[in-house]
């Protein structure tokens, strides 16, 4: 392996590690908001509960997630100086603007959302938890436009060899951002819901043991003796809706998403189905069989459905969709057909450009991503039928099935990140169609020039095994207190706190988070 080969191991492993964090953090601090809310409308309890107990889980996870994100933008100084020097004049605005305007704001309120227990009035505290909550969609924004940029670059010129923003406004409402941000953010609602109803239903299946029934109304008396079963049950429902409205969401922004793509990066659209010649109209593949590993892919063979491409391109049954081989001689024609003579570009100085994707990943990344999606929203559509009318689930199956639902909107969450950024190459800055001429970037051009390989496999390992140890840390304490569960984040009754004679009361120090 060579220098860029690890380098982009290092960043795939960080960026789709971290990515695990950055959705269900979004996801849960809207819903936690919204719990908030209910209990500041009703003052019922039991949507207190909800607050703490799920707010608790999206601070678990929200520390995790600075923690691992902080490493995303250090690796443009220390494998990517090359790339950063070339985009720095436009690609530091957006992260600038994500450090000071979102993530500065998002802190602050979260600080004082956790303290501000008891101590801020009710409508303040609130506040305080729409605020932050606010604020990770802010955040998640300035990063998709600068993602976006690199996707489809606009609002720039190019001088000296450089581009340089002359437009903050093309660039935050770039149409490929535009498209990106509701898709990203109906996946974190997707990832959100999906959690909630696994840990609500494992919850529930804890406390319905005794029952003989399988399906059955709750029951009053059963209220009565454990009323915490009414925080479980808001869950799962709560839950079940947000998955189901949010993989529909899903649905539609990726439509649009995927006409863009035929539009700004029309070897990903082929690259994606597989497509070796082109069509008119084209077909959707549904499953292909052969040697996808040859990037001529003629031995490929597809099972497709007539003409869905086609519609799905550009909105038209009898649209024509460019395959592989002819999008490669247009690409060469406009881009070059090398690489330029380069001693810091390697073995690949002087060496033909290969513009086609990893077929593998990104044919099977587009259908895992889909598939996983399918999957998730399925278990939330069922989380719906069995608790329909007040039913409670009791089934076996049901609270494990759940609880392996929860890895799916994750997984196709990752699958439709490798998909994209894979589907971009070999750009690391995918040109413009439309847009200045020379503005692009090949990535084997954005590697460090200063970097050894023994360097970039030494980060690699360290991180990969710090990043490691952390995940063991994060699956500890979620797992301790989804366990633990309201029990776990509530104050105890000052009823049933031990006399203070007894010298034997010790006061809960972590108390004062709540």
């Amino acid at each position: 392996m060579d220098v860029l080969d690890i380098a982009r191991w290092q960043f795939g492993i960080t960026t789709v590690y971290h990515f695990l964090m950055v959705p269900l953090t979004i996801g849960l601090a809207l819903l936690v908001a919204g719990m908030q809310t209910a209990w500041y409308r009703t003052g019922k309890p039991q949507y207190l509960k909800m607050t703490k107990f799920w707010g608790k889980l999206m601070l678990i996870n929200f520390a995790m997630g600075v923690v691992t994100g902080i490493v995303q933008e250090f690796q443009f100084g220390m494998n990517w100086s090359a790339y950063s020097r070339f985009v720095g004049d436009v690609f530091g605005a957006p992260l600038a603007m994500e450090g000071l305007l979102a993530f500065f704001v998002e802190s602050t309120f979260l600080g004082l959302w956790i303290f501000g227990w008891d101590r801020l009035s009710k409508r303040v505290h609130l506040a305080c938890a729409w605020a932050f909550s606010l604020a990770t969609m802010l955040s998640a924004y300035f990063i998709l436009a600068a993602n976006s940029w690199m996707q489809h670059p606009v609002g720039i010129e190019y001088v000296n060899g450089k581009p340089q923003l002359n437009s903050i406004w093309a660039l935050l409402t770039n149409s490929t951002v535009l498209a990106a941000f509701p898709h990203t953010i109906a996946g974190c609602f997707a990832v959100a819901g999906t959690f909630l109803v696994g840990i609500a239903a494992w919850h529930l299946a804890r406390r319905n043991r005794s029952t003989p029934s399988m399906l059955g109304p709750a029951s009053r008396s059963s209220e009565a003796d454990d009323p915490d079963r009414k925080v479980w049950f808001a869950s799962l429902r709560l839950g079940s809706w947000v998955g189901l409205v949010a993989f529909a969401a899903v649905a539609l922004t990726g439509d649009l998403q995927s006409k863009l793509m035929f539009e700004q990066q029309p070897m990903k659209m082929a690259a994606a189905e597989a497509l070796c010649h082109t069509e008119k109209p084209a077909g959707f593949s549904v499953f292909a069989y052969g040697d996808v590993q040859r990037a001529d892919c003629e031995s490929v063979k597809s099972i497709t459905v007539p003409a869905l491409l086609s519609f799905l391109a550009n909105g038209d049954v009898d649209s024509e969709v460019k395959g592989v081989h002819q999008l490669v001689g247009e690409y060469r024609a406009k881009y070059g057909s090398n690489y330029p003579v380069d001693p810091r570009l390697g073995e690949l100085s002087g060496r033909p450009i290969d513009y086609v994707p990893n077929l593998p990943v990104t044919y099977w990344g587009f259908r895992l991503m889909i598939g996983f999606g399918v999957i998730a929203a399925g278990a939330a559509a069922l989380a719906l039928w069995l608790t329909r009318r007040g039913r409670i689930p009791r089934s076996r199956w049901f609270a494990p099935l759940a609880l392996l639902s929860i890895a799916t909107p994750f997984l196709a969450n990752s699958f439709g990140w490798i998909f994209t950024e894979m589907g971009r190459q070999p750009f690391v800055v995918a040109p413009n169609p439309t847009g200045v001429d020379g503005v692009w970037m090949y990535t084997a051009q954005a590697v460090s020039a200063g970097v050894t390989v023994g360097e970039a496999l030494f980060s690699l390992i360290a991180l990969t095994t710090v990043y490691g140890v952390l995940a063991v840390v994060e699956i500890f304490l979620l797992r301790r207190f989804v366990r633990a569960g309201v029990e776990g984040v509530m104050p105890p009754d000052p009823g049933s706190t031990p006399d203070s004679g007894s010298g034997d009361a010790k006061p809960d120090v972590l108390a004062f988070a709540y």
